[in-house]
């Protein structure tokens, strides 16, 4: 197939490397791609949010699938320009992508399919805020309503900087007062064509800056797959993925269908364990927030595991396809850990050289998967805040780990930071 992936992070570069890793002779394009995508990949300069641009482009290129990986292009509507022209895409369109869009609509949408979740209150003045604030209690959670690029969430004991979180995003729009639930967060990606969903296996990821879980929350520090520990609780992953499977995701999806708003693409839960039983079959798991597109740093660590070929996964999505047999994953143990910029996320450091990337990939096991990259002169530098994904797959999760760490500290970026915690728990 002639593929054309939109977005120009590590999602996309992960996802161009599944592709391309199938024993298929695709030929993929990425829009508008970055450095490293550029690297085994021709990148087209195009707008990946301009809905007429991108269909455009497709017809003119015989483009067979379309694959978004960011949310702003499913917000903008890319995927119904695409889909009235007749191009299959794997993407929802933007009436269902509002599930990301707007956490006031995604709310609605689990209240109404009988979802768990938190209880929230949506506040669009300062005062109803903190009224909400006062209602739920410490610790308060503070949510944009809209889009924030990961960062729009808060966390906090501190009311004076919830008040403030809550006065920030206000500005832009309505803000999400939640009450916090406590437990362990956990990725589960769906594949689905409106009607048929099946799910992919999970991650869990690190959102805080550093280590222990301190310092602002980040689009995400690192990741590792599958998660062992859910066989303490749930018997086995594929018990919990079946559990989300049905109490979840198939809800949501009907929901969405019976609201002539079929999802089309990559349902992304954001789950959390809590210790909280509401009745005797509840197994305490609460949807924290979805998104609409693949996960990033979880892509990362997904899709290597993948075996089932993504094409076809993605392009059953598109045309209405999908079947019921689940995708299947290799055993390995798969962690990725977060090379980010000095100062992120709040004003990160950009256009040092980035050193070290070669030597980096020759460590067994690893690859990159660029974020925020580009060619200067004879140098590759940073463009960003996140700027690679450094990936490593072993037989358990010690080796992929030492080996992640090894191949980090062969890439020299100066005031570079990353975690050196991804994946410790569950290393022995």
């Amino acid at each position: 197939m002639k593929i054309l992936v939109l977005g120009s992070g590590a999602r996309e570069h992960a996802i161009i490397l599944s592709l391309l890793s199938e024993d298929a002779d695709h030929e993929v394009l990425a829009a508008p791609g970055n450095a490293g995508i550029g690297q085994v990949v021709e990148t087209v300069d195009l707008d990946p949010n301009d809905p007429v641009v991108v269909a455009n482009y497709a017809i003119a290129q015989g483009i067979a699938l379309v694959v978004i990986g960011p949310e702003a292009p499913l917000v903008a509507g890319v995927a119904d320009e695409l889909r009235e022209q007749g191009i299959p895409v794997f993407g929802p369109g933007r009436a269902a992508a509002e599930l990301e869009g707007s956490k006031t609509f995604a709310k609605r949408v689990m209240d109404v399919a009988g979802v768990p979740t938190g209880r929230a209150r949506r506040s669009s003045t300062l005062t109803e805020a903190e009224a909400a604030l006062d209602a739920f209690g410490a610790p308060y959670v503070v949510k944009a309503d809209g889009l924030a690029a990961g960062k729009g969430v808060l966390v906090t004991t501190d009311r004076a900087a919830a008040v403030e979180h809550a006065r920030t995003y206000l500005e832009q729009g309505s803000v999400l007062v939640e009450e916090f639930l406590d437990g362990q967060e956990v990725s589960l990606f769906f594949v689905s064509d409106g009607h048929t969903v099946v799910p992919l296996s999970p991650a869990q990821d690190y959102k805080r800056l550093a280590d222990g879980d301190e310092g602002p929350n980040t689009g995400g520090m690192g990741a590792y797959s599958p998660l062992p520990w859910l066989d303490e609780t749930f018997g086995s992953e594929d018990a919990f993925v079946t559990e989300v499977l049905e109490t979840i995701a198939k809800p949501v999806v009907a929901r969405l269908a019976d609201e002539q708003t079929p999802f089309i693409g990559l349902l992304y839960a954001g789950l959390i364990l809590t210790s909280r039983r509401e009745k005797a079959d509840d197994r305490g798991i609460r949807v924290i927030e979805f998104n609409a597109r693949f996960g990033d740093p979880e892509t990362q660590v997904v899709l290597p595991r993948l075996t089932t070929p993504l094409s076809e996964l993605l392009y059953a999505a598109a045309t209405g396809t999908l079947r019921d047999d689940r995708p299947t994953f290799a055993a390995a143990s798969a962690v990725t850990v977060v090379l980010a910029s000095e100062n992120y996320p709040s004003a990160p450091a950009t256009g040092r050289p980035l050193r070290g990337l070669t030597e980096a990939e020759a460590v067994a096991g690893v690859h990159l998967a660029h974020a925020a990259t580009a060619v200067q002169g004879d140098e590759l530098v940073s463009t960003g805040g996140r700027v690679l994904s450094v990936v490593a797959l072993g037989d358990d999760f010690t080796e992929a780990r030492a080996r992640a760490y090894e191949a980090l500290g062969h890439i020299s970026l100066e005031g570079a930071q990353h975690r050196t915690d991804i994946a410790a728990r569950v290393a022995h």
